[in-house]
């Protein structure tokens, strides 16, 4: 066979790092493909589309019809919709689809968590009384908060939350990740939080507020992660490249 073609569904960092590795090799061609959400997205090192595909059937057309041989899912490990649609594409049309997925967060001694299944199930386990929340799940799940206005929350997201929430007692942070241990602890104390709503990402790039949590011994509602991909699933770039020789040997010996 020729070069083989990689479409790479992104938004991570692990996409990125994986991206930048194929395009090193330079033994297959590679086109990355980001949802949009994010405003001003990181640059990547291979070519990018942008937007989404419109479901299943049509990921899968655009698959079929650009000839590729592989499909990557690098999502967010939440993205469940794109993941599902990735997996039933990939079916359709016969090609083989990998899911790249960062382990989960695991509880240590002095963690402080409570598992709960969504955005709105953390919002419900708050309870009546005010309290001081983080609200560290991103701009996407931020409305649910208007649930429970009884509360004080600080929303921190990478884009603004819009429209702004309708609530009294509420402060907005924007930025992007990695985030230090130091800098969570000054954030978590300026701002006299006494819970935070994550969700169980994975990853080292916004482990520092958990990290944190437990140091201030504040409790966590851990919003849990949907189950696994039908599709084979690695969980390091290593992995990844280790599964796309092993898929395609002799086009990557040759590298044409």
């Amino acid at each position: 066979m020729g070069r083989p073609r990689i479409l790479i569904l992104g938004g991570t960092n692990e996409a990125r790092l994986l991206a930048e590795a194929l395009a090193a090799r330079d033994d297959c061609d590679v086109l990355l493909s980001l949802a949009g959400r994010t405003e001003k997205p990181a640059a990547q090192p291979v070519p990018v589309r942008t937007g989404g595909f419109g479901g299943a059937a049509a990921l899968a057309d655009f698959l079929k019809a650009g000839g590729y041989d592989l499909l990557i899912d690098a999502t967010h490990p939440f993205a469940e919709r794109i993941s599902t649609n990735a997996a039933h594409a990939a079916e359709a049309i016969g090609i083989t689809a990998i899911a790249l997925r960062r382990p989960e967060w695991q509880r240590l001694p002095g963690d402080h968590w409570r598992d709960v299944r969504s955005i709105p199930a953390a919002i419900g386990a708050l309870g009546l009384s005010p309290r001081r929340v983080f609200v560290a799940t991103g701009r996407q799940g931020a409305h649910h908060a208007e649930a429970a206005a009884q509360h004080h929350y600080l929303i921190r997201s990478v884009d603004p939350v819009e429209p702004p929430l309708t609530l009294a007692n509420v402060d907005y942070i924007l930025d992007r990740g990695p985030f230090t241990l130091e800098g969570e602890l000054a954030l978590l104390r300026q701002h006299h939080i006494d819970v935070i709503i994550a969700k169980n990402s994975g990853g080292a790039a916004t482990y520092a507020k958990i990290e944190a949590a437990r140091l201030l011994g504040i409790e966590v509602l851990m919003v849990a992660r949907a189950e696994a991909s039908a599709v084979k699933t690695v969980e390091t770039v290593a992995a990844a490249l280790a599964a796309i020789d092993h898929l395609f040997p002799s086009a990557m010996k040759r590298g044409v």
